[in-house]
């Protein structure tokens, strides 16, 4: 038995039917060989499809896409990154440096890099590294250590100990001149190298904090995180913590994080670079 169909009669502008059409045509619906009108309206009320002011992402969105995106390229999940980033370029409304940023995602994904410092590090093989830096600087590493942490929610960063001295001239901290933090994006080659694999690790110094009110209960030690505690205890109401810095920059930025709540007690040289950044941050804000 035939199912009834209801029956609804329209006045529409001119010119608006065929617009209807060529809406229908587009969506692939027909009656026959012809655009279904019918068919349209039918698909809008079954929200088959999208009607109205196209779906579209503000820029709080976009912000924490991209910062998805680099976090699974840099976690392998290259596949869902890509996926990410498509979506973005075709709702994100983007303007053309940050849509060219996000093209640079696609067709150069570091995952490749990666694995291939993760099979140096397992087989304890060193290695020859090409890397740019921010000032556009090509610089080559040769590698004896090398570790693969993440820091600050903004993704995976290679930290090795190499050879080479002579790209720090004035460096901050002399008992860390090998040391070095590297974005994976910026690696240009890596080449194995015949020699001798550091065992020892990275260079460090202990970095001592005191944690007071809210944080003696709130810390928690961040397990992906190159700074590893050392020790953490609790003493006459104040947490005391020595962790392991091989590179102090992402521990002061943890630090500014804690406000009053954190101290760095020692080393001097980590104390002095904390109290400059605020000396700098009072001078921004005129105290």
């Amino acid at each position: 038995m035939p199912r009834k169909k209801d029956t609804i009669t329209l006045s529409i502008p001119d010119g608006t039917k065929e617009q209807l059409e060529e809406i229908a045509r587009r969506l692939n619906i027909f009656w026959g060989k012809s655009p279904s009108i019918s068919g349209l309206l039918v698909a809008i009320a079954e929200k088959t499809y999208e009607v109205g002011k196209p779906f579209t992402f503000n820029s709080t969105q976009i912000g924490a896409l991209l910062q998805g995106i680099r976090f699974l390229n840099d976690s392998g999940n290259t596949g869902e990154a890509q996926t990410l980033s498509r979506l973005l370029l075709e709702r994100g409304e983007l303007e053309a440096p940050m849509r060219q940023q996000v093209l640079q995602t696609i067709s150069q994904p570091t995952e490749a890099w990666r694995v291939i410092v993760e099979q140096h590090l397992q087989n304890q093989q060193p290695f020859q590294l090409l890397y740019t830096n921010a000032q556009g600087e090509d610089l080559a590493y040769t590698v004896r250590y090398a570790e693969v942490a993440f820091e600050d929610n903004r993704g995976f960063y290679l930290y090795i100990w190499c050879d080479e001295t002579d790209d720090i001239p004035n460096p901050e901290y002399p008992e860390l001149i090998h040391n070095r933090c590297l974005r994976l994006d910026r690696i240009k080659t890596i080449l194995p190298m015949s020699g001798h694999w550091r065992h020892q690790g990275l260079d460090y110094l202990e970095v001592y904090l005191h944690f007071y009110k809210g944080m003696v209960k709130a810390y928690e030690a961040k397990a992906a995180s190159i700074n590893k505690d050392i020790s953490n205890e609790v003493i006459d109401g104040v947490r005391h913590v020595v962790k392991k810095a091989p590179h102090p920059f992402w521990l002061i930025r943890d630090v500014m994080k804690y406000a009053e709540d954190c101290e760095i007690v020692a080393p001097e040289s980590v104390r002095s670079r904390f109290k400059e950044k605020l000396k700098s941050l009072c001078q921004h804000y005129d105290i």
